[in-house]
């Protein structure tokens, strides 16, 4: 059929107060830029003539300064979920200027199809090519869009002629059946492929097209600075020490890693490895170092959600896209975060923490445990289903006024129950099998920074006894103490009459 070509201004008048948008995309690439814009300067527009306009809008994870930036300076974000990382939207989150739902990323396409969000009004989808049949070439990043754009009474599409038509082939889009029908995810290593090259909609839907041409935006990553060195030589460390006691089978197993200058580290020493075989990555997100180690030979295959790179990796990868159409594969958010094939496979994650606790919770979400940072992600998928599960952070911040490692955390996002190695630049706490005395000593001893041991000791042997010897009355004395001072050294357990 024939399509309607219009402008992003056109797209955003038909967009009315109250409606629910799903956005194709994960993190910036994938994700529509022009439509969200048209529709914060309408927000703007009617909030000027005193007329209400916010719409809620679901995603695959974070968006980009295009989406959540813009809207969320015109104030036209109502509900947002399942995750962000924009500092305005950041501020509107808390100060309850928008009601914010933090999900686990492979829950929320099956959330929504259960109408636990309501109904979809419109769909957002950036393409790189689309055929009068409503077959579609995705973007750089797929997310929740199969079921959004199942669901959604309309569909827009925005036609990104920046991106490579060559891009075909690199997607895998699945839509699952939902309990009691679904059956097995045949996927049994992660360049196992089960679905289809395109997204398939219903063209009758399609509202209207509209014409972009955009780079994702992503800025490149910083160098690592010291501490992100020390952090990812740890992780290294502790995952050559496995390999060679035969903790992790000799062909190795795949890495999931998060996003930043920690996970970008980690992926440059094992790269550096000789000794650590090539190996494939089973994760949400790629970066511009997954490329380095593919041209390298060590990283073999990455099945992800996303290609998150910077846009100077974007304008070198792009006309020699052939070269890796064999090694890299994007899938919806429910499969490359499934806990069914993450538990298969025996993916090793790697994430980072804000803060840990000496028993081996972590936050992954809170600061100080009552402001949003960004949201949980995809953290908790691999974790609870992790072959190990490792997660890491600076041992102090603020220049020793916050120590990472606290008695208490005080929001806690990943119970101890699921949290194996813990790993700051001062060591590697192997935590596995400990209880939670053996626990809290292990990670004082290994990841604690020198000037917080004395402090995590006191605290321990404090204990009011049980299996897990807390001193409830003292437990956010850190906390209390950067509240108050401005620096967790302050802390003073003699005021709780301990």
């Amino acid at each position: 059929m024939a399509f309607n070509y219009i402008t992003a201004d056109e797209a955003a008048a038909m967009i009315k107060d109250g409606d629910t948008i799903g956005l194709s995309g994960f993190t910036a690439p994938g994700t529509p830029k022009a439509i969200p814009e048209a529709l914060a300067a309408k927000a703007v527009k009617e909030h000027e003539e005193g007329r209400p306009f916010k719409v809620n809008l679901f995603t695959g994870a974070s968006t980009s300064d295009h989406v959540d930036g813009a809207l969320s300076r015109a104030n036209a974000i109502n509900r947002r979920a399942p995750y962000q990382n924009v500092p305005d939207l950041r501020k509107r989150i808390n100060s309850h200027d928008t009601h914010y739902c933090d999900r686990h990323l492979s829950e929320m396409a099956q959330e929504v199809r259960y109408g636990f969000y309501g109904k979809i009004d419109y769909a957002i989808i950036e393409a790189a090519d689309i055929t009068p049949d409503g077959e579609v070439i995705l973007g750089t990043g797929v997310g929740n869009v199969p079921t959004y754009a199942t669901l959604a009474d309309k569909i827009f599409i925005e036609l990104n002629e920046a991106l490579p038509t060559n891009l075909c082939g690199m997607h895998d889009v699945v839509l699952l059946q939902d309990p009691p029908r679904r059956r097995e995810i045949p996927i049994y290593a992660a360049n196992d492929r089960i679905g289809s090259p395109v997204l398939k909609i219903d063209p009758g839907k399609v509202v209207g097209i509209v014409k972009t041409n955009f780079l994702d935006g992503v800025k490149p990553f910083s160098a690592p600075d010291e501490v992100s060195k020390q952090i990812g030589a740890n992780v290294v460390r502790f995952l050559l020490s496995e390999y060679r006691r035969g903790g992790i089978p000799k062909e190795f197993l795949p890495l999931q890693s998060g996003v930043g200058n920690v996970a970008n580290a980690v992926l440059y020493d094992l790269g550096e490895s000789t000794e650590i075989p090539p190996f494939m990555m089973y994760t949400e997100v790629i970066q511009d170092a997954v490329i380095e180690l593919m041209k390298k030979g060590k990283c073999t295959f990455a099945s992800t959600c996303s290609m998150t790179f910077s846009d100077d990796t974007e304008k070198k990868l792009f006309p020699d896209m052939a070269y890796f159409a064999d090694k890299i594969l994007m899938r919806p958010a429910e499969i490359s975060n499934n806990p069914e094939v993450i538990r298969r496979i025996g993916v090793i994650a790697m994430n980072t923490a804000l803060e840990a606790d000496i028993f081996g919770n972590v936050n992954s979400t809170h600061v100080l445990g009552t402001k949003m940072m960004n949201g949980i992600g995809g953290s908790g998928d691999f974790t609870r289903n992790a072959y190990i599960s490792i997660f890491s952070c600076p041992s102090i911040t603020k220049g020793g006024m916050i120590s990472n490692i606290v008695p208490m955390v005080a929001h806690a996002d990943h119970s101890e129950h699921s949290v194996d190695i813990i790993v700051t630049d001062q060591g590697i706490a192997d935590i596995r099998g400990l209880d939670p005395v053996d626990r809290a000593k292990c990670i004082i001893e290994n990841c604690a920074h020198p000037m917080y041991r004395e402090l995590l000791m006191d605290y321990l042997k404090m204990g009011k006894g049980g299996q897990t010897p807390h001193s409830l009355n003292a437990a956010f004395a850190f906390h209390n103490a950067f509240n108050e001072t401005g620096d967790m050294r302050n802390a003073d357990y003699a005021r709780y009459g301990l």
